[in-house]
């Protein structure tokens, strides 16, 4: 499976659900996310079982997500019409309602190839995310086997520590929350975070 921290994310022009429910034909990943951060993730199919309870929580933070500059992205390899048919059913039918991402029909498997997280023998993706950064690198990624659900917060936390880095120069240590210290890049930096947080990792 490749690696595409530090590479530039792979575009693609796909048909999709936008967030207010339109239907389009052509969705070209890097004119929706222009200088802007994004979230991308891929999930197995329509209509299953871990997948709502993913894609309900991306929606019900989806507004924290916007609030810091990235746009939400999600992708499978059903029909765009499928894809509405779920916004469309309520959640207490197994539905997702109506969330205010876009989803992302990658019919031909082309999107879950491109970013390699397509599933060996079941033929649909795995649990991948990918943080991309305001220039269109990709500056996080963890995929997840299909049985095992994401934490939406975890991303949340990541575009946190990428905002603080892009803000403040420093790095963000193990466990870095919004509000707590940061580090210098260089030995000064470590030794000074490590006798004061140290007890705290």
């Amino acid at each position: 499976m490749s690696v595409l921290v530090g590479r530039p994310a792979p575009d693609f022009t796909a048909a999709a659900v936008l967030g207010n429910g339109e239907i389009v034909d052509s969705f070209t990943l890097s004119e929706a996310i222009k200088g802007k951060k994004a979230v991308i993730f891929f999930y197995p199919l329509d209509f299953t079982f871990v997948c709502p309870s993913e894609l309900i929580a991306f929606d019900k933070r989806y507004e924290e997500f916007t609030k810091r500059g990235c746009e939400v992205i999600g992708v499978s390899i059903d029909s765009q019409f499928t894809h509405n048919a779920w916004r469309k059913t309520p959640i207490n039918q197994g539905g997702i309602g109506e969330v205010k991402y876009t989803m992302v029909a990658d019919v031909k498997h082309e999107v879950c190839q491109a970013y390699d997280v397509e599933h060996p023998e079941a033929g649909v993706a795995f649990r991948g995310s990918f943080l991309i950064d305001a220039e269109g690198m990709v500056r996080h990624q963890v995929v997840n086997d299909l049985p095992l659900g994401r934490n939406i917060d975890e991303m949340l936390r990541m575009v946190d520590a990428l905002n603080f880095h892009e803000e403040h120069g420093e790095v963000c240590p193990a466990g870095w929350q919004e509000g707590k210290a940061g580090m210098s890049a260089n030995p000064e930096g470590v030794a000074k975070f490590l006798s004061e947080e140290a007890d705290k990792l």
